[in-house]
């Protein structure tokens, strides 16, 4: 029996209207500076470093400086997700493929919040079928609680059907960091792959 869909957390909509006032506030506070052109939500000084301990798809243990001086996009989703992981990480796929050479600049991160099936060679099976530049990661209950309680958002496990497949909400949102691990933007399901491949250049290049 096929899993049923999953669906954006409750929570990430709630928390995508508090950085909605927050990014106003800020924006009107530097409307006299220098104008940045962002195409998705811009969480400059909003957002916590990148911060975790976690494996790989190879399962050695990594946390974030391992992620230092590439421009990072980190997304929670699970191998099983029939609709919206698939969906992101094709858009995230095509993204890259825009940016020619420069994609190399660019670590994806796919969090598995779904540690009991995603193991290390599930995890690298299913990244590798939408890009070499997309690694995935999992770990810990503890661990994965901790790195989505810090971005403010949750995850949760439906009840397993006569087959044992379950449905995991979790949160539709990709979150961008720069080389040095600070958050800057957030993509939302409605930007597409050249919005992302935009704001992607500019942090490239040092914005």
């Amino acid at each position: 029996m096929t899993p049923k869909p999953s669906r954006p957390d409750r929570a990430a909509h709630r928390l995508l209207f508090s950085l909605l006032a927050i990014v106003l506030v800020a924006t009107m506070l530097a409307a006299c500076g220098h104008k940045e052109n962002w195409k998705l939500l811009n969480l400059k000084g909003i957002m916590p470093q990148l911060q975790f301990n976690l494996h790989d798809d190879t399962g050695k243990a990594v946390t974030a400086k391992n992620y230092l001086g590439k421009i990072v996009m980190l997304y929670f989703g699970y191998t099983h997700c029939p609709d919206v992981c698939p969906a992101t990480m094709a858009r995230m796929s095509q993204a890259l493929s825009s940016l020619g050479p420069k994609a190399k600049q660019v670590q994806v991160l796919f969090v598995s919040v779904d540690p009991k099936r995603d193991t290390p060679k599930v995890l690298q099976g299913y990244t590798h079928a939408f890009s070499p530049e997309i690694l995935g990661l999992t770990g810990t209950q503890d661990q994965l609680r901790t790195l989505t309680k810090r971005y403010r958002v949750t995850y949760g496990y439906g009840k397993p059907d006569a087959d044992g497949n379950y449905e995991v909400t979790h949160s539709s949102a990709i979150f961008i960091f720069d080389r040095k691990g600070n958050t800057r933007l957030m993509a939302q399901s409605t930007d597409n792959a050249a919005a992302l491949a935009h704001d992607l250049r500019q942090l490239i290049a040092g914005a």
